[in-house]
C-alpha cells in the first residue's frame, strides 16, 4: 500500500501527461523535438521510445513511482524497504534523467521530483559532518545503520564517486539545476576522503574510534574515481588500472584485480557492470587522461559470449541484492581464484545463486549490439512485475526468476535504454560553474580540500 507521502506525491503530478512515444516497434530515427525544458543550445537528442521500449523503460519507472517518498523525493534502495544509500541517490538522478530525455515524464515532474532529491541533498546531516552517511532513512531522512536505527556509520567513497558523477551529470544535461548541484558538493568536506593522488577512502566505526580504510577494486573503483576526477580532483591512483593478472578462460585472456583479499580484506570480482556503467555514462573516457578501460569491458563481455558458444549457458555476470544472507551476491566472471565463482560479500561460495542478471543483460544489449547480447535480453524481457518493476534477474540453475526487485537494477534498465538513443552521458563542459568560481577564490575557501587546495600529487602519472 502506498504511503500517505507517496499518495500526495502523484495526486501532485497527476497533471503532467506523460509524454511517451509510441512509434511501433524498434529503434526509430535519432532526431526528435526538444523538450519544453531544453536550454538553448543543449543538444538532448533521445528520439521518442519506440513501444516495446517504452514499455520497458516505463516498467522500470514504476519502480520510481511506487519508492519515492514525497517529502524528501528520496527513493528507497529496494522494493518498499526503509533505507537508500549515496549510491541510490546516484542512481535516483539517472533514473530521472533518464525518464525525462526518454519523455517518459514531463518537465514539471522532472523539475519537482529533482527539486526535492536537491533540496535534501543540499540539508541532510553528513558523516563526521563531511559527506554523505553510508545510510538514511528514506522517511525521516536520517542517518541510519543497515538495521534503520539511527546512526553516523560512516562513508562509502565509492558510494560517494557515484553520486558525485550523476550530480556532474546531471548539471551538464539540465544545466538550470547546475548551480543547486554545485551548491550541494560546496557543502562536503574531502580532506579524508581521498588523497592528493586520489586514493580513495571510506569510514568506517569500531567501538567509539572511527577506522579509516582504503576502498575499491578494479572496476568500481575507475568508475568512483571518474566521479571525482569529474570535479576537477586529481584521482589518478583510482581511475588508472591497478596491478593486474591474466588468466585464461575459454582461451580469453581476462585481467583480474592482484591485490590478494586474504591481505586487503577486500574481496576484487570481476563483474559487469562496473565496466558497463563506465561504457554507458562515460564511453570508456573519462574526466582526466589515462588507459583505456575499453578493452577490460571487451574481455569482460567477449569471455561470457564464448562460455555460451562454447558450453551454451548464457551468462550475464554481476553482483545484485538478496533480501536474505548472503544480502550481496557477487556473481563473477573470476573470482577468488576461480572462473564463474559465484560469492557473497561474506567470501563464501554460492554456486547455486549464479545468475543472468537483469541489468547486465540489457547494458550488455546496449552497448554490444549483436546476437549474443539480444538472446540475453530476450532471455530476462518477462522477468518483472508491470506494477513493481524489473527483477534482479533468472537462475542459471533451473532458470527461476530471483523476483527482488531494487533501485540499481530498474535505474540501470533505464539508463541503457537511453544509452541506445543518445550514447554516452558524459559531457565535458569547459565553462566554469558556481562550485569552479568559488574553488578558486583563495577568500573564500573553508578548509574542505577543494581540488584548488590541495598538493601536488608525487606520484608520476
Amino acid at each position: 500500500m502506498l504511503s500517505a507521502g507517496r499518495r500526495r506525491l502523484l495526486a501532485s503530478l497527476a497533471a503532467a501527461p506523460l509524454a511517451a512515444g509510441l512509434a511501433g516497434c524498434g529503434i526509430v530515427a535519432r532526431t526528435r523535438t526538444a523538450p519544453d525544458d531544453t536550454p538553448a543550445g543543449a543538444t538532448l537528442a533521445a528520439p521518442r521510445l519506440a513501444k516495446l521500449e517504452h514499455q520497458r523503460a516505463r516498467t522500470a519507472w514504476r519502480y520510481i513511482e511506487n519508492n519515492t517518498d514525497y517529502d524528501s523525493g528520496l527513493v528507497a534502495g529496494s522494493d518498499r524497504g526503509g533505507t537508500f544509500t549515496a549510491w541510490n541517490a546516484g542512481d535516483t538522478m539517472a533514473a530521472l534523467v533518464a525518464a525525462r530525455e526518454l519523455e517518459i515524464i514531463d518537465a514539471r515532474e522532472f523539475d519537482l521530483r529533482l527539486g526535492r532529491v536537491l533540496g535534501f541533498l543540499a540539508t541532510m546531516d553528513l558523516s563526521k559532518g563531511m559527506l554523505p552517511n553510508k545510510a538514511y532513512s528514506v522517511v525521516s531522512g536520517k542517518m541510519v545503520n543497515f538495521g534503520n536505527r539511527e546512526e553516523d556509520i560512516g562513508w562509502s567513497a565509492l558510494d560517494v564517486g557515484r553520486l558525485l558523477l550523476w550530480l556532474r551529470i546531471t548539471g551538464q544535461r539540465h544545466p538550470a539545476f547546475r548551480e543547486y548541484i554545485d551548491r550541494v558538493v560546496l557543502r562536503w568536506s574531502f580532506c579524508e576522503v581521498l588523497d592528493d593522488c586520489g586514493v580513495l577512502y571510506g569510514t568506517q566505526r569500531n567501538g567509539a574510534q572511527w577506522q579509516r580504510y582504503q576502498e575499491g577494486r578494479l572496476g568500481y573503483e575507475q568508475l568512483a574515481g571518474a566521479g571525482y576526477a569529474a570535479w576537477g580532483f586529481d584521482a589518478r591512483r583510482s581511475v588508472e588500472l591497478p596491478p593486474m593478472q591474466q588468466s585464461n578462460i575459454h582461451g580469453i585472456a581476462v585481467h583480474h584485480d592482484a591485490r590478494d583479499p586474504r591481505t586487503t580484506g577486500a574481496q576484487n570480482p570481476v563483474l559487469t557492470m562496473p565496466w558497463a556503467l563506465l561504457g554507458m555514462e562515460l564511453g570508456w573516457q573519462r574526466p582526466a587522461p589515462g588507459a583505456a578501460w575499453k578493452s577490460i569491458a571487451d574481455e569482460v563481455m567477449r569471455v561470457q559470449e564464448e562460455r555460451w558458444r562454447s558450453d551454451k549457458l548464457l551468462t550475464a555476470r554481476s553482483d545484485y541484492q538478496m533480501r536474505e544472507a548472503p544480502y550481496v551476491v557477487l556473481d563473477s566472471v573470476f573470482a577468488a581464484g576461480y572462473a564463474w565463482n559465484t560469492i557473497g560479500s561474506d567470501g563464501k561460495e554460492y554456486e547455486k545463486l549464479a545468475l543472468v542478471a537483469t541489468r547486465a543483460a540489457f547494458a550488455m544489449g546496449a552497448l554490444w549490439p549483436g546476437d549474443y547480447t539480444q538472446r540475453l535480453v530476450d532471455s530476462v524481457q518477462r522477468l518483472y512485475d508491470p506494477d513493481r518493476g524489473w527483477f534482479e534477474g533468472r537462475f542459471e540453475a533451473g532458470g527461476a526468476p530471483h523476483a527482488h526487485i531494487t533501485l540499481n537494477t530498474n535505474a540501470a534498465v533505464l539508463e541503457a535504454l537511453l544509452f541506445k538513443m543518445t550514447g554516452p552521458f558524459y559531457m565535458p563542459d569547459s565553462v566554469p560553474g558556481h562550485f569552479e568560481l568559488r574553488t578558486r577564490d583563495t577568500f573564500a575557501r573553508l578548509n574542505r580540500c577543494w581540488p584548488a587546495e590541495r598538493g601536488a600529487c608525487t606520484v608520476a602519472r
